[in-house]
């Protein structure tokens, strides 16, 4: 088995990009994997020292099989470069592993994801890999398949990534006419609806919840894990998307995770019902009212 390439976003948090790719190095893989970066450029002035910081420490990398470093010369934001990074390293490679600057992996993160990704290469059911789990639901098996795309520390296939449709409007049209969105939605637990009338309205510019619905329009699963081989690290007040509150914490499991292909080829309707458990705990109206006292308490008047 080649390792599949690992393609990595970042911007302007010189921090967190020495730290996910100080996590990368400690999986075994990474000295066979080739790792390419797109770098975006400032958005604004103020940014560009962090970006210059950034783009001097990538130029320094080693300890990957190769380091391909793509510098944009204008701010292309993040959604714009995910759909363009991820499109052309799959026509390339075939598959690719895709993280972005905020996150920290295991040291069995990389070996995981290839054998997913071996495992599951000629399965049309499955489009998704998905290493975070932030529910922490102690009923979740090692791994199941789901009816849902997480964002941070995933993988796919370029069999998979054709589906992908970057069209909010048409994505929305498809779910109402067939009557998904509730179902989209977790029950209703989770507003992943309005997230996407949000990005089609110019609010939001998420290209994850696109290929969420793009899947889940299509049928086509998703690879999860109950143990979680991905920390999101972004919630500190460093990124565009800085809430959090705690929500989305995870604890790395630092053992192996093996991979067994999951028969029948069919949603764990256990695994939904665990989410539908912890977005209703999460974002029912006294969580969110909760979460918004203790944050005024603390003075955080902003989110």
């Amino acid at each position: 088995m080649t390792p599949a390439p690992i393609l990595l976003f970042v911007y302007n948090r010189p921090a967190h990009t020495r730290r996910v790719i100080e996590s990368l190095r400690r999986n075994e893989l990474a000295a066979h994997s080739p790792l390419i970066v797109y770098s975006d450029a400032a958005r604004h002035p103020e940014d560009g020292p962090a970006v210059a910081e950034v783009r001097g420490f990538l130029r320094s990398l080693h300890g990957f099989a190769s380091v391909d470093i793509m510098e944009r010369a204008e701010n292309w934001g993040l959604a714009r470069n995910v759909i363009d990074g991820v499109t052309q390293v799959v026509e390339r490679y075939g598959r690719v592993i895709v993280l972005e600057d905020d996150l920290v992996v295991a040291p069995h993160f990389l070996r995981f994801m290839n054998d997913a990704l071996e495992a599951y290469q000629d399965e049309e059911r499955v489009g998704h890999i998905q290493a975070c789990d932030f529910t922490k639901d102690p009923s979740l098996p090692d791994t199941f398949l789901i009816r849902w795309t997480g964002s941070w520390g995933w993988a796919t296939w370029a069999r998979a990534w054709k589906w992908f449709n970057p069209d909010g409007r048409d994505l929305l049209r498809q779910l109402e006419e067939r009557r998904l969105t509730r179902e989209f939605d977790f029950g209703g637990t989770y507003p992943f609806t309005r997230m996407l009338r949000r990005q089609i309205a110019g609010k939001n510019n998420s290209w994850a919840i696109r290929w969420n619905a793009s899947l889940f329009l299509r049928g086509v699963l998703s690879l999860n894990v109950g143990r979680s081989l991905v920390q999101n690290t972004g919630f500190d007040g460093t990124g565009t998307h800085c809430g959090g509150g705690g929500l989305y914490d995870s604890d790395l499991w630092m053992s192996p995770l093996p991979v067994r292909r999951i028969q029948p080829v069919e949603e764990n309707r256990a695994a939904r019902a665990a989410f539908s458990r912890y977005y209703h705990r999460t974002n029912c109206f006294w969580a969110k009212a909760l979460r918004r006292i203790r944050r005024t308490l603390k003075g955080d008047f902003g989110r």
